[in-house]
């Protein structure tokens, strides 16, 4: 069988810590080409995950011009989300982008344009979409088993947990901090399950209470306040154009014991669900009576996808391979993906006015 042609732009911690380990326990898929703008990251990824010949670039105008690459990663600062991923599909190579689809919602649209106009797939890499329970959660949502979700939760909270390398603090590389940076992630989930991607308003509040103080207790490191220009915490209050309800509550750094990493809720008028607790459950009214059904996500039954490897991270990457290959549909649609951008805007644009936005 012959392989897809990969290329890597971006070879730094996401693109080692997920990506490439993915990639690589895919049969359908070689990676070629590999850039960043250290060339010593490029060649360490080459000679770790490469086919023995694999290119090594540090423009990515370049890499686009390899015949060899078939599709690309793009995991770089967020800022260049957008440019790159038009410039691959205008190069005619398929797309998967790591999350979150673009800085800003024009950019995510720009995205968009170029995507009809080209027809190359195009996905963001939003992988817990691929965990266990969400998957068992949105095929009851698609079986109307919740009836019409009207209420989501949705939190990520660190106490502390700062990234301190690369540019993460830093908002004209990546447009924000802690919500642009995990909160996307339970966002994306609780749209997917509610399968509703209209917003009317939002309503939002930041805040960078903490990044000036001298002991940090960071696990990732001290973070150096000078180059600390996002929020390290963000609550918002989405309203959709149906009248449901989404609440945001994420951090990197939260006085709080309440800690948590992809925690969320969904409310409907037949039956809810969460993962609350380290636990997936499903609660309800059945013969007048009130359950709480915990189904055994690790028990052995038919395979939600035909893979060999069920890990959200190499999930993902099938998925997007299927698609090229014509052989399977997308589950996260660039459609779907740039209102999750547009949502995080808008809750930006009212913490930094002090007033709802309310969404066109």
């Amino acid at each position: 069988m012959e392989k897809l042609g990969v290329g890597i732009i971006g070879c730094g911690g996401i693109a080692n810590g997920k990506h490439m380990p993915a990639i690589k326990k895919l049969e359908e898929l070689e990676m070629v080409a590999f850039c960043d703008v250290v060339r010593e990251r490029a060649e360490k990824a080459a000679k770790e995950f490469g086919v023995s010949d694999a290119k090594i670039y540090t423009d990515y105008r370049e890499l686009l011009s390899d015949a060899r690459v078939n599709n690309v990663r793009v995991l770089t600062p967020n800022r260049l989300h957008a440019q790159i991923s038009i410039d691959a599909m205008r190069a005619g190579k398929h797309v998967l982008c790591e999350k979150p689809m673009a800085a800003s919602y024009a950019d995510a649209l720009a995205m968009l344009e170029v995507q009809r106009e080209t027809g190359m797939v195009l996905t963001v890499g939003y992988q817990h979409k691929f965990d266990a329970d969400v998957i068992y959660a949105k095929k009851e949502a698609d079986k109307n088993v919740f009836g019409e979700i009207y209420f989501a939760k949705g939190s990520v909270i660190r106490r502390r947990g700062v990234p301190t390398w690369g540019v993460f603090t830093s908002k004209a590389e990546q447009g924000g901090g802690a919500l642009i940076d995990i909160g996307t992630h339970v966002l994306d989930i609780v749209l997917h399950l509610m399968n509703n991607y209209r917003p009317r308003y939002a309503v939002g509040s930041t805040y960078d209470k903490l990044k000036s103080q001298k002991e940090s207790a960071n696990p990732f490191g001290p973070w150096d306040a000078a180059r600390y220009d996002v929020e390290e915490a963000a609550f918002g209050y989405v309203v959709m154009e149906n009248g449901a309800t989404v609440i945001l509550e994420t951090s990197w750094a939260l006085n709080t014991t309440d800690t948590c990493g992809v925690r969320y809720m969904v409310c409907g008028s037949e039956a809810g669900a969460d993962n609350y607790g380290g636990s997936f459950k499903i609660n309800g009214i059945n013969n007048d009576l009130q359950y709480i059904h915990t189904p055994d996500l690790k028990s052995k039954g038919v395979a939600f996808y035909n893979v060999k490897d069920t890990s959200p991270t190499v999930l993902e990457q099938q998925v997007f391979t299927n698609a090229i290959l014509g052989k399977g549909e997308l589950v996260t649609k660039p459609e779907h993906a740039a209102v999750v951008t547009r949502i995080l805007e808008g809750i930006y644009i009212s913490a930094e006015t002090g007033k709802p936005y309310y969404f066109e």
